[in-house]
């Protein structure tokens, strides 16, 4: 594999990365350069791959014997698994350099950087050479001409950067999963993570939120102020609407709730009510359900929609009507993969299964985990005293409850041993950025 002699960095991120063996390691998530004096170009060091569990880790620019538009390929060695932690003369290219405003010389026009470029040398030395930037014309700023322009010929490159835009580097982000996109969040400075979650919309903002510490998603939909929130909180999953709202003082969620729709407000009210660490608390109030007149392939056609989670969708909960929470009496549950073994046109009520008692909102959470062990299920019903289907508890509710309170938060997220991955951290590999 040839390596180009100019790589434009946003183009690189989320590239997979592999080892010697073919294996993929992760995905780049940008640029790791170190500033030096005067107008020296800073000096690209490595790259900072993503790898599984969200961790972020540094890749020596030495280590590495290709790069381009599809793959980095890492050369043998062993590999620093310690999570990356920038450090004070270093700089985050994509992260802290798209949509920076800087002016061009020689005639100091204004334009915003699109993508930056490193280039290597002769002597094997990468660092940023040029710099693609959109010059801005009134209101129209994106509309600009693009120009490619050489690192020394850019000002404004270092220091702080002043509020602009997020149009480049919400697009390096937006094919990443919420819980990648929310990992990156965590990596940004407070006002530009609270700037770039600005700027998503509702519906991807709320799925970010969900997957983001407490913490973050308080300061968040804090600094959104109250009518945006409450649209976003319009597109959550109640449950998770709820349990931002907890996270609130009273006053406030009374402000948020009255705000939303009622329609969707209500739910999340109800959530609200139940004891934390029960049934009731870490229930989705949203499950599939259909009467039991419904055909199987009405069930097999609902539970194919794109917004259920899999969870959700792994099973349909057969009630008499009405069909919203709470329903009318609870008959049961059909498991998806019954209903492929059924005929399309079969009545959900002959295929309903019943053998299994539902929770009740006041089950404790250790209860709901055993029986939903015991039973290998992904889902549970939770009915009231007049059983009506008022909720389900699924899977993917029990874990996130049951992991301590902080696991969202990348930073709270422990570190290998230095013997894990037969020696993966290496002390050479480290002593190779200290020295570059």
């Amino acid at each position: 594999m040839s390596t180009p002699t100019r790589v434009y960095l946003a183009r690189l991120a989320g590239v997979a990365v592999f080892d010697p063996n073919g294996d993929q390691v992760g995905r780049v998530r940008d640029a790791v350069a170190r500033l030096r004096a005067g107008q020296r170009p800073p000096e690209v060091v490595g790259l900072v791959a993503e790898i599984p569990m969200r961790r972020r880790i540094f890749l020596s620019i030495n280590r590495i014997i290709s790069i381009d538009a599809d793959a980095v390929v890492l050369g043998s060695g062993t590999l620093n698994l310690r999570r990356f932690e920038k450090r004070p003369n270093e700089l985050l290219v994509l992260q802290e350099l798209l949509d920076r405003r800087v002016q061009l010389d020689p005639d100091d026009r204004a334009a915003t950087v699109v993508d930056v470029a490193m280039e290597c040398s002769r002597a094997g030395d990468w660092s940023l050479a040029r710099v693609a930037a959109r010059e801005q014309t009134g209101r129209l700023a994106r509309r600009g001409n693009l120009q490619q322009v050489e690192w020394e010929k850019v000002r404004g490159l270092s220091g702080l950067a002043e509020p602009g835009g997020t149009a480049n580097l919400l697009a390096v982000l937006e094919d990443m999963r919420p819980a990648d996109l929310a990992n990156a969040l965590q990596d940004l400075p407070d006002a530009r993570r609270n700037e770039v979650a600005a700027a998503l919309d509702d519906p991807r903002l709320a799925d970010v939120l969900s997957e983001l510490p407490e913490r973050d998603q308080v300061e968040i939909l804090t600094a959104l102020g109250r009518e945006r929130a409450a649209d976003v909180l319009e597109e959550m999953d109640p449950d998770d609407a709820a349990d931002l709202l907890g996270e609130l003082p009273p006053p406030e969620q009374d402000v948020l709730l009255d705000l939303m729709e009622p329609d969707e407000a209500d739910p999340v009210r109800q959530l609200l009510k139940y004891t934390p660490g029960t049934a009731g608390s870490v229930m989705t109030s949203e499950p599939v359900i259909l009467p039991p007149d419904a055909t199987v392939a009405e069930a097999l056609a609902r539970i194919r929609e794109p917004q259920l989670s899999p969870a959700v969708a792994a099973q349909v909960f057969v009630s008499r009507a009405p069909m919203a929470t709470p329903t009318g009496r609870y008959l049961g549950m059909v498991h998806f993969q019954r209903l492929l073994r059924e005929p399309p046109a079969d009545l959900l009520g002959g295929v309903v299964v019943n053998d299994i008692d539902p929770l009740r909102p006041t089950t404790p959470l250790p209860e709901i985990t055993r029986r939903m062990a015991t039973y290998d299920l992904v889902a549970m019903p939770v009915i009231d005293l007049n059983n009506r289907l008022v909720g389900a508890v699924t899977v993917d509710d029990v874990l996130d409850h049951l992991l301590p309170p902080d696991w969202r938060d990348r930073d709270a997220v422990p570190g290998p041993p230095p013997e894990a991955a037969d020696g993966a951290v290496s002390a050479d590999v480290s002593t190779e950025r200290a020295d570059g």
